[in-house]
């Protein structure tokens, strides 16, 4: 069993409108500099940030919880304005197929209720394998942190979309 965060965001999170912005923060040469920067970027709330509204972010909730327990286990999630975070252990089913099911299935219901067509989420996601209980525990203050760094809350508990498994 290992444990992995992972970050996927909107189709339109990065618009093109903004590209000369946002391909500066790629430029920056140092990764873990990037990386906070890009992080500090998508928390702005460019593109439309379907996530804000409230049915979306329920679908979403479901679809992350429908099999926990079973094809994984959540460890935590946030759901932002643009992107979701999500730390969790993978068994048997492959991480890839897992991620692949949740965006499928939250792109075509939320395509539905928003009366839209096209791309919801964008193809890629971000990964990261946990190394040890420290690294762990840092993510997921970041995860249960980040509608508060992002200026939405001022606790954390505060945000209806984020999850912090106990130590069950």
């Amino acid at each position: 069993m290992s444990r992995t965060a992972m970050r996927f965001r909107l189709a339109d999170s990065f618009p093109a409108e903004l590209r000369e912005e946002w391909q500066k923060l790629l430029r920056i040469e140092d990764d873990r500099e990037r990386r906070t920067q890009l992080e500090a970027w998508i928390d702005l709330g460019h593109g439309v940030c379907h996530l804000k509204d409230e049915r979306i972010a329920r679908l979403v909730t479901d679809a992350l919880r429908k099999f926990d327990g079973t094809r994984y286990r959540l460890i935590a999630f946030t759901i932002m304005p643009n992107h979701v975070h999500v730390l969790f252990e993978v068994g048997e089913v492959p991480m890839a197929e897992i991620v692949r099911s949740w965006k499928q299935f939250t792109a075509t219901q939320a395509n539905k209720l928003l009366q839209r067509k096209g791309p919801f989420w964008q193809a890629d996601y971000w990964d990261t394998f946990m190394r040890d209980v420290d690294h762990e525990e840092r993510s997921i203050r970041y995860i249960q942190n980040n509608p508060v760094k992002a200026g939405l809350v001022k606790e954390w508990q505060q945000w209806p979309w984020t999850f912090v498994r106990n130590n069950d």
